[in-house]
């Protein structure tokens, strides 16, 4: 059954009991029009309103976290809620830190909703603060060109590659200076990710019914070759957060190692 975004994540939010931190993992282009729906059913403006902060960013730092806490604690414009919408690809160690203070007093009518591509970049004392909310994998965009990606030939992936780390560049609120909110490196991280699931989900189903014991060797079905080509993932993963990194080179290196089917 093909769920859409709207179901995976609205049905976590209680509009009698809202959360004062909520964490989703996902793409921010799906999931900012979900919130924002939801937001309306709320009866709270998405547009023009003082008391509704939308931060998009593609490294959330110290100074960002601090000026996101100086926000939180001023007064409202008005008698409704404060909501706060955080879209970051990576966020700093010092901000989480900073972070973490901010939500161990959560304050009345005041409300988060941090959207990130992979949980698992935060520190878990963090994490433990939010309502975590990560829907279905296998659906948007990202999902469907991963899968695209892994059918292509060696050639085609490498173009594709190419193309993907493209950083399109895009002029801030009051257009004073270019700002980049898609490094690279997080699309590189974010892509991965999706390559990794859909991967994982076609060998799923190639293994069923099906048994393991006399599969050719160095195929797409062998568990070594499996077993060697996720590894390698998780060392680029690892590589991508190191600064001065080639992300280019570590994203050819896996359009080499996936298997063709």
């Amino acid at each position: 059954m093909n769920l859409e975004p709207m179901n995976l994540i609205q049905k976590h939010f209680n509009k009698e009991s809202l959360h004062h931190a909520y964490l989703i993992e996902g793409n921010r282009d799906e999931v900012v029009p979900e919130v924002f729906e939801f937001l309306k059913t709320l009866k709270i403006s998405t547009e023009g309103n003082p008391d509704l902060v939308n931060i998009t960013i593609d490294n959330f730092k110290i100074d960002e976290a601090l000026e996101l806490r100086g926000m939180s604690v001023d007064k409202s414009f008005s008698s409704a809620k404060k909501i706060f919408i955080v879209c970051a690809n990576t966020i700093s160690l010092d901000a989480e830190n900073v972070l973490l203070k901010m939500f161990e007093e959560p304050k009345t009518d005041t409300h988060f909703f941090l959207i990130v591509p992979d949980k698992n970049t935060l520190l878990k004392t963090l994490l433990s603060r939010f309502y975590v909310i990560s829907p279905i994998p296998g659906i948007g965009e990202e999902s469907k060109e991963a899968e695209a990606f892994i059918a292509m030939s060696v050639s085609s992936r490498i173009d594709f590659i190419k193309e993907l780390l493209i950083e399109p560049e895009e002029e801030d609120t009051e257009g004073n200076e270019i700002v980049v909110l898609d490094s690279a490196r997080s699309k590189a991280l974010k892509f991965l990710n999706a390559i990794e699931q859909a991967l994982h989900s076609k060998l799923l189903k190639n293994y069923a019914g099906s048994s393991l014991s006399g599969l050719p060797d160095g195929s797409h079905t062998d568990p070594n070759f499996l077993t060697t080509c996720f590894a390698h993932f998780f060392k680029v993963r690892e590589f991508l957060r190191m600064p001065g990194s080639s992300t280019k080179s570590l994203m050819e290196g896996v359009a080499l190692v996936i298997p063709n089917f």
